[in-house]
């Protein structure tokens, strides 16, 4: 599971029938500090989330899972809500991501 903030909805006229009557979310991946952590994605939400709301959310396969036994089409969903998490020992800067090359050795 990761964390992200609602920043937002989705309004789709046309879409696969498995997501009919579901919610779409846009969220802003955080880490524990509250720090952007990436880029906005689109989830399916299966709580009932809002704007401004702190979210649980999981990718790939087990996204599809809070739906069953009905076949929702997604790649993400969030899980839950988070009412509270203390940041007092978390260290509040962005973990820096590294890039490897393709043949190098590390």
């Amino acid at each position: 599971m990761q964390l992200a903030r609602v920043i937002g909805n989705v309004v789709a006229t046309t879409k696969d029938p498995g997501l009919v009557g579901h919610k779409l979310l846009v969220l802003q991946p955080l880490s524990p500090a509250r720090a952007v952590a990436g880029e906005p994605l689109v989830a399916v939400d299966s709580v009932g989330a809002g704007t401004g709301e702190e979210v649980f959310f999981v990718r790939g396969r087990e996204a599809s899972f809070p739906f069953l036994p009905d076949v929702v089409p997604t790649d993400a969903s969030i899980t839950g809500i988070c009412d509270y998490w203390p940041t007092d020992d978390v260290d509040a800067s962005p973990v820096p991501r590294t890039r490897r090359r393709r043949g190098s050795q590390g």
